[in-house]
């Protein structure tokens, strides 16, 4: 958050971690299926551990580390890396359920837990982590080499950032 709070005062703009829901709505560009690309996730559409297949989905050469941002192909949206390459954070606390969410997407900062979201799988999971639905929680303190984030800019108008 701090990252979006510099980035908002040196550009103009405002910025943020997306909520879940946005994150999700991203990553999904308009699909239902378990990946944006379709029921499976193959080594050329993701960075993943592809020792692991998903949905009867080929295996391949694990990579044991991050890539280079757009060396997969984007989504339906123009989005990259939405599926793989470091989970990343959302800016909901985590909740085990969706009863009770904002229906409007935006996070959800209420409760007790001070965990947070983790969304989109990485070089380090399996596949199923990679799906657009799955869920992770963590520490916001908890730093490792899988785990990055994506901004998001704004409507523009009053600070909308929290």
């Amino acid at each position: 958050m701090e990252f979006c709070r510099r980035l908002s005062q040196r550009n103009g703009l405002s910025f943020t971690l997306p909520s879940e829901a946005q994150w999700e709505f991203a990553c999904r560009a308009g699909t239902s299926s378990p990946f944006a690309f379709g029921a499976t996730l193959t080594p050329e559409l993701a960075n993943y551990d592809p020792r692991i297949s998903y949905a009867e989905g080929p295996k391949g050469r694990w990579r044991e580390e991050t890539t280079d941002v757009a060396s997969f192909p984007a989504n339906g949206w123009g989005l990259h890396d939405m599926h793989g390459n470091v989970l990343e954070w959302c800016l909901d606390t985590w909740h085990g359920s969706y009863e009770g969410a904002p229906s409007d997407g935006s996070p959800w900062l209420s409760g007790d837990d001070e965990r947070r979201q983790l969304r989109g799988g990485g070089w380090l999971g399996n596949p199923g982590f990679c799906r657009s639905a799955f869920r992770l929680r963590s520490r916001p303190d908890y730093s490792i080499a899988f785990i990055g984030f994506r901004v998001v800019c704004l409507p523009q108008g009053p600070s909308l950032i929290p």
